[in-house]
């Protein structure tokens, strides 16, 4: 089911989506890069993945689905094992006698149907879909699984009861206990599948970190998912040592020191994606509280634009990574992103013709064709002193991590200033914010100006699932918003970006509420980013050096057209994917 770029033009050229004109740029820019038409065009915006689907789908003759909001039947579903699905964007969702019409992202993966056809002994028929149904489909194996789960651990904590090393240990139990009594509980069956079951249900909940939390009669397990705690389930006190001591054989921590805090690490392979647990152990009134960051190794696939980048933000973005020096700085509290973006640039980047090298705390993602550097303050490699030593390695480009001290920051200024491209994070509530905390960290204002290319603020947002509910601001809503934005400019610039007509006013701005539904049990399903993306004009290096403050900085990169993150996330709440509630909960943090 392969499809002729020539059908792809000539269907595009057809719609009148792009001039003969513009593509043969696109063609020129796709032979020069070695892709698809699609693939620049969706690069450069024109197109989103689900209309270059429905495009195919037309072209093939394939049906179109829309399984959004649809109900779907859990047998039927699970005739398709749930990583299989999850892996190959490939759900059944209709049998008959003789058929099975499955949903795909991709009619292209020959194995993935050749895989089912297999297994369930049908003709398939492939439908294709939309990212929006995949994710839905995807949640309907991940309720049923949250059940599963929910039974899996409750027995396993009632056979660890019933083992002859518990009854062994059970009166033992406490801060003296021997290290080796502590292995042997660690390796006990029923504690093993307790720990297995939680780290799985954590990667399929698309989980952040894991929270494992003694209290005096039980033992509470949260998720936090979206950027939100969520209680997951409680289990028995009598699991809580097993459970201690099983993350501490995994993450290589001392099993019989409880009186300290512990940090580690451990990497497991779940159906086919590599994923890095950072544990934390912390000593409290009712045991040691266990906390793990899950990091996904796998970075590829992530777009600027899929971040949540566009407009003028996107394009100033990408015209400063095509430069040869400068630095280009991504700033906002912990947890909002600022890695992920980095390393999508560094994604983008990463060709064969450059070296690129990093110096990280934590190495959160592992890249191919990236020299990546772990800092290890206790023998003496911090970023500075590792910052030194990747200046003599050759670099053409070099991340660092995160510029905490005034030695960091004079050797990253320097560096690029020497010939290098810079990335790095700061730890700034806002971009206009990132140029006084350098000051104040003695970088000298005449270096700062010859360097700095772009600073991006940033914060995550929930985005509405697929049940929401569509409302336009009455007059006391809108006063409220006009409260934290300039409703004139805001109106502005969602014209410039064509959300209301030329002449529209505040009462045609549509704006969405979350409904919670099945598959979705607050109404949000994953997060995007929300931004203000700082470029360093003529006007604003003038200010740098007038030694102008954050405000003064901001209302001229403003009047220079950038959109603050507040904006941002108005503006995608107004395109129905967030809130502005959630805008300014993030915003107001």
């Amino acid at each position: 089911m392969h499809i002729d770029e020539s059908q792809i033009e000539n269907f595009i050229i057809d719609s009148g989506l792009v001039s003969r004109g513009e593509m043969e740029d696109v063609k020129a820019a796709a032979k020069e890069k070695n892709v698809s038409i699609g693939s620049v065009l969706l690069s450069r915006g024109t197109l989103t993945d689900d209309d270059l689907r429905r495009m195919q789908a037309y072209i093939l003759g394939i049906p179109f689905v829309n399984l959004k909001n649809q109900k779907l039947d859990f047998a039927t579903l699970s005739l398709i094992p749930e990583p299989i699905a999850r892996n190959h964007n490939i759900v059944a969702f209709r049998k008959t006698e003789d058929a099975l019409e499955v949903a795909m992202l991709n009619t292209e993966d020959l194995t993935a149907i050749d895989f089912v056809k297999k297994k369930v002994g049908l003709k398939i028929l492939p439908r294709l879909t939309d990212d929006e149904s995949m994710k839905w489909a995807l949640l309907s194996y991940q309720k049923t699984l949250k059940a599963e789960f929910g039974d899996i651990i409750q027995e396993q904590a009632s056979a660890l009861k019933n083992t002859s090393t518990w009854k062994h240990l059970s009166d033992k139990l406490g801060d003296e206990t021997p290290e080796a009594d502590l292995k042997k509980l660690a390796e006990d069956i029923p504690v093993v599948r307790i720990v297995d079951t939680l780290l799985k249900h954590a990667i399929i909940q698309d989980a952040s970190d894991i929270h494992i939390e003694p209290e005096e009669n039980q033992v509470l397990i949260r998720y936090r998912i979206d950027g939100l705690l969520r209680d997951a389930m409680i289990l028995p006190k009598s699991t809580t040592p097993g459970i201690t001591a099983r993350i501490k054989v995994l993450s290589n921590l001392k099993l019989d020191e409880k009186r300290l805090p512990q940090d580690g690490r451990f990497k497991i392979d779940a159906e086919g994606e590599k994923v890095s647990f950072r544990v934390s152990t912390l000593p409290t009134y009712y045991g040691e509280k266990t906390v793990m960051r899950l990091l996904r190794e796998n970075v590829s696939g992530f777009t600027l634009e899929g971040l949540g980048f566009h407009s003028h933000g996107l394009e100033d973005i990408h015209k400063a990574l095509k430069f040869t020096t400068g630095m280009i700085l991504a700033t906002g509290p912990t947890g909002s992103g600022k890695t992920t973006t980095l390393y999508t640039m560094l994604d983008i980047l990463n060709t064969p013709d450059v070296n690129i090298s990093t110096i990280e705390d934590p190495i959160e993602y592992q890249m191919t064709r990236i020299n990546q550097t772990q800092v290890r303050p206790e023998i003496g490699l911090t970023f500075a002193n590792g910052l030194r030593t990747l200046v003599r390695q050759d670099p053409d480009i070099i991340m660092v991590g995160e510029i905490r001290d005034t030695e960091t920051a004079g050797l990253a200024i320097n560096a690029a200033l020497t010939g290098h491209l810079v990335l790095s994070t700061l730890h700034t509530n806002s971009a206009a914010g990132a140029i006084p905390r350098l000051l104040d960290m003695k970088a000298e204002p005449f270096l700062l100006v010859s360097t700095l290319n772009i600073v991006i603020a940033q914060r995550l947002v929930r985005k509405l699932s697929a049940n929401k509910v569509k409302y336009f601001l009455n007059e006391e809503e809108l006063s409220s918003l006009g409260n934290v934005i300039s409703l004139n400019r805001m109106l502005s610039l969602l014209r410039e970006e064509k959300v209301i007509d030329a002449k529209g006013g505040w009462d045609e701005v549509p704006f969405w509420k979350p409904s919670p539904g099945e598959g979705s049990e607050d109404g949000y399903s994953s997060r995007i980013g929300i931004h203000e993306v700082l470029k360093v004009t003529p006007t604003i290096r003038a200010l740098i050096m007038k030694d102008a403050t954050s405000s003064e900085l901001e209302e001229q990169a403003k009047s220079e057209g950038m959109m603050t993150m507040i904006e941002d996330g108005v503006f995608k709440a107004a395109q129905g994917i967030t809130t502005i509630e959630e805008v300014l909960r993030v915003v107001s943090e």
